[in-house]
Formats: structure tokens, sequence, C-alpha cells
């Protein structure tokens, strides 16, 4: 999720939408459109199906803003900050800085999201039954029926004991409590959200050789993505564990290396980039970090022009993504660079360059605690996980 549109706050919760969500959105309007409201309230015309697709997508989006706000407010209640609420391809998310503290409020949180969305169902089957007695137009009464049915199947979905569901949270609070052990909790909560991502990557698979393609590349998709949330859970809460109480100048490389702004491009590939195979280099002079340069900007600059082009020229600056203050949490930096996908952070203070962080330092940390802890499974889960 990297384009992400602002639309609103609720609750103290800025909404957005990814980018991605706009091409869900496109889909179900034109399915609804072209299949299933032909289908389901037939002899109207196109452009009123077309009308009763655009509703139920907005309404799509509102339940599911609903449903995440539920997660969001219970999350509030027990004091775990919530940056925002996102919706994208494969549904929302509501984004939480840090894990529960108890198996309660991990229960709580997870459960409010089906809830929420069974109480939304039921209103909207009531107003389906309200627009029959009063004679309401075939459409609104389809639209309201349609609502009503996905809020259903959303909240049966989300119930499904696979982590990260909220059926699979459930599960994890559940052994979390009986063993008081939130790793081993996650591991089988996990486990159980990868073995239901490779069932519904197999359903996919069968539903296109029977000619279903839509429906079979969505359902391997949300296989996929199902799979990925749920080794990445897994690695967050090893991490979460194993990182607690270390800061990033415990766990930085203090003495970086770093170029000087006076170097060409052609310096820096044949001396720094080919030698030490880094592809981002801090830009330092005097102590003070002055910009980034690595192997994008590089590969901006035709190959003639590295000798004449300094680093200074082709550098960029440094922008909050790129760096972190030494007294911040280790497992922040773990997150920054899991959730943006940079392999390293420069470590700042007061705008002095103090050390370098990078996502293999930090794995070969946590590798090396699960080994002297006899974690052998958690090592090699973590060492293997899609990053």
């Amino acid at each position: 999720m990297n384009r992400r549109i602002s639309l609103f706050s609720l609750f103290g919760f800025d909404v957005k939408i990814d980018a991605s969500w706009l091409l869900l959105a496109a889909l179900i309007s034109w399915t609804l459109a072209e299949g299933v409201f032909p289908a389901l309230t037939p002899g109207w015309t196109a452009g009123t199906y077309w009308w009763m697709a655009v509703a139920v997508t907005i309404g799509l989006f509102f339940s599911i803003v609903f449903h995440e706000t539920s997660h969001s407010l219970v999350a509030r209640r027990f004091g775990i900050h919530i940056r925002g609420i996102t919706l994208f391809v494969f549904g929302g998310v509501a984004e939480m800085e840090g894990e529960p503290e108890s198996p309660r409020a991990e229960f709580l949180m997870a459960v409010a999201g089906p809830i929420s969305s069974l109480f939304l169902a039921a209103i909207l089957f009531g107003l389906v039954e309200a627009a029959g007695r009063f004679n309401a137009p075939e459409p609104v009464a389809g639209v309201l029926w349609y609502l009503a049915y996905i809020n259903g199947l959303l909240a049966s979905f989300n119930l499904v004991p696979a982590f990260p569901l909220d059926g699979g949270r459930m599960l994890r609070a559940g052994l979390w409590a009986w063993r008081r052990d939130i790793t081993w909790a996650t591991r089988i909560a996990a486990s159980a959200g990868n073995l239901f991502g490779l069932l519904l990557i197999l359903l996919g698979v069968v539903e296109i050789f029977r000619g279903n393609f839509v429906s079979g590349i969505w359902q391997f998709l949300i296989g996929t993505f199902l799979r990925g949330a749920a080794a990445m859970a897994y690695r967050q809460t090893l991490a979460q564990q194993l990182f607690a109480g270390f800061q990033v100048g415990e766990v930085m490389n203090q003495n970086p290396l770093v170029v000087s702004p006076d170097l060409t491009i052609a310096e820096l590939v044949e001396d720094y980039v080919y030698r030490y195979h880094d592809r981002e280099f801090p830009v330092v002079k005097d102590g003070i970090i002055v910009g980034c340069i690595g192997t994008r900007q590089v590969a901006r600059l035709e190959k003639p022009r590295w000798p004449t082009v300094s680093v200074r020229q082709a550098m960029t600056a440094c922008t909050e993504a790129d760096t972190i203050q030494p007294n911040r949490r280790a497992l922040d930096a773990f997150t920054k660079m899991s959730s943006s996908g940079r392999s390293r952070l420069f470590v700042t203070a007061d705008k002095r360059l103090v050390g370098v962080l990078s996502m293999q330092d930090l794995m070969e940390i946590l590798a090396v605690r699960l080994e002297l802890s006899g974690d052998h499974g958690a090592t090699e889960t973590l060492l293997h996980a899609d990053r």
C-alpha cells in the first residue's frame, strides 16, 4: 500500500484509500451491473443496473470503514494508537502501532469487527422488509438486500480461524490465554492462516480450470495475500518479543560507510557500489548528513556522464522515511523497514549521522536470539519468510 488518498476523519481516525481500492471498486461495479443485478432484478434498464452497482460499491466502502472503525475504537479503549484506516484491494485495515497487551484485549478487538458487520447486516435486512411494506421500487430493495448480504458475508469470512483474519486473532487470543505464550499462539494462528490461504489458492486454480476465470483469480490472489500477511504477522510478533527493551542506538552499526559529496558518480560506483555491494549510502560532510545517494539515482544518469557528475549533484535529500533517531525502539525501526520495503535506515541525532541500521543486521540479531532460545522452527520461519 504505497499510494494513499486521504478522504476524511472519523472519530479521530484518518480514513484513506489505497489506489488499488479504486481497481476493486471498478471491478465490483462492473460485475454487479453486468451480471448480478440483471439476474437478481430482471426487467430494468442498463442505467438502472449501473446506479444500483455504484450504490452498492459506495455502501461497501462505508461498510468496511464501519467494520474497521469498530476495531479501532476498541483498540483505543485499550491504549493502542491507531495511525488510521486504509482501504485497499483486499479490504481494509486499521493500522495499529503495537500489539494488544493481553488476550482479552486481542479478543475484544477482533470480535468487534464481525459483530459490527452482523449488526449492519441486521439493520439492512430490516430496511429490506420496510421497503417491501412501503412498496419501494424493486431496485432500491435490491441494493439494500445485496448490501445486507455483503455485510453478512464479510462477517462470516472474517470469522474463519485463520490469522490475520478476525477469527484468527480470536484463535490467537484463546491460545494465548491458555498457554500464556503469545509467540506460540501466533505461530499456530499464522499456520492456520497459511493453510487457509493455500486452500484458497487451490480452489482458485480449480475455478480457473472450470472456466470461472475472474472468481478463480480473486481466490488465488486473496489466498496469496493471506499467506503473506500471516507470515509477516508472525515475524512482527517475534520481533516484538525479541527486541523488547532494545533501542536503535544499541543495535546499529556505529561505524557506517559514508561517501563524500565531492566524489564523482564514477568513483562512487567503482569504489563503493561494486566494492561493498550496498545500494544506498549516506552522503556526509563534516559529520552532517547532507543527502542520500544510491543505485536508483545513478541509474537516472547516462553512463558517459558518470566521470563528470558529482555525488552532490545527483544525491537526493534524506527524508523521515530514510532516517530514525537512536533513542527509538528497535521494534519501531523493524516495523518502519518492513512496511516501507527499505533495507536500511540512517540513524541521525541533530542532523549528525551516528550510525546505520540495516534489515539484515536486525534479522541476524533475531536469528541469534532465537537460536539461543532453542526455537529452531521460529528461526527457519524468520530467515526464510518472504520479505
